[in-house]
């Protein structure tokens, strides 16, 4: 089966339940995980031309990274139930949706938190992190 992947920020408390939420809606395991801050993180965004700047989560999936409200939309068409929706938001302005993406994606850290550890996923779940725990 092939995968994409969702590099996200592991620090953060909103991305780390961003990752559960992805993980628990995608009961085919299509997405697999990387933190931005890990070394196949780094490597992944490098070889993907993602912009320094993004910080949050990114979708890379067929050879190509997809970032801010572009990357989230195409995550919802994989999941499951109403969630899968989301992705019909894809015909408004861009500049829209990343200019709300951008105002979460700023506060997150203020609204949400940072972690101060992660949680250990279960076996069938951790073989899904690219990034060895």
């Amino acid at each position: 089966m092939e995968h994409a992947i969702v590099l996200f920020d592991g620090d953060c408390n909103f991305c780390d339940s961003s990752v559960q939420f992805i993980i628990n809606h995608d009961p085919a395991g299509y997405f697999q995980f990387a933190s931005l801050q890990s070394e196949i993180g780094q490597e992944l965004s490098k070889k993907h031309n993602v912009p320094d700047d993004v910080d949050s989560l990114v979708l890379i999936e067929g050879g190509e990274a997809y970032v801010k409200s572009e990357g989230a939309l195409m995550i919802s068409h994989h999941l499951t139930g109403l969630w899968k929706l989301a992705y019909h938001l894809q015909p408004f302005p861009r500049v829209l949706r990343d200019g709300a993406y951008d105002v979460i994606a700023k506060n997150r850290y203020k609204v949400f938190g940072k972690l101060d550890s992660c949680m250990l996923p279960p076996p069938h779940i951790r073989k899904r992190f690219l990034d060895q725990f």
